[in-house]
């Protein structure tokens, strides 16, 4: 019986797999088994990651509320309790833009939520 390499339909699937690993290390990009591995290891990291990004960031912004916050006398959690019970309805992400951009406005914003001692 003659042997069947399966032609266009295998060569389609293993260059995807290949492209995908366009730009890694070693036989990573050239041998399909690694490629498929690594590109499975990859795709797993890449949807994992996209959850912690938003969580490292929320991380940093609070960072640096509090290190402002603390500047104008006052901690992250008074700051943002403040802000809740004042209804000033300012996310972290612009909180933190604010406090490194125009410090004056974030102490202005820190007295508006009346916890600036």
């Amino acid at each position: 019986m003659p042997r069947v390499t399966r032609g266009f339909k295998a060569r389609r699937r293993r260059n995807k797999v290949l492209t995908l690993a366009k730009g890694f290390r070693g036989g990573k990009h050239r041998l399909f088994k690694t490629a498929a591995e690594a590109v499975d290891r990859a795709l797993c990291y890449a949807y994992r990651d996209r959850r912690v990004k938003k969580r490292e960031f929320r991380q940093l912004w609070i960072a640096r509320i509090n290190a402002a916050a603390k500047q104008n006398g006052t901690s992250y959690s008074r700051l943002i309790n403040g802000l809740s019970k004042n209804s000033i309805e300012l996310d972290r992400k612009v909180l933190s833009n604010l406090a490194i951009v125009d410090p004056n406005a974030f102490s202005a914003v820190v007295k508006a939520s009346g916890q600036a001692s």
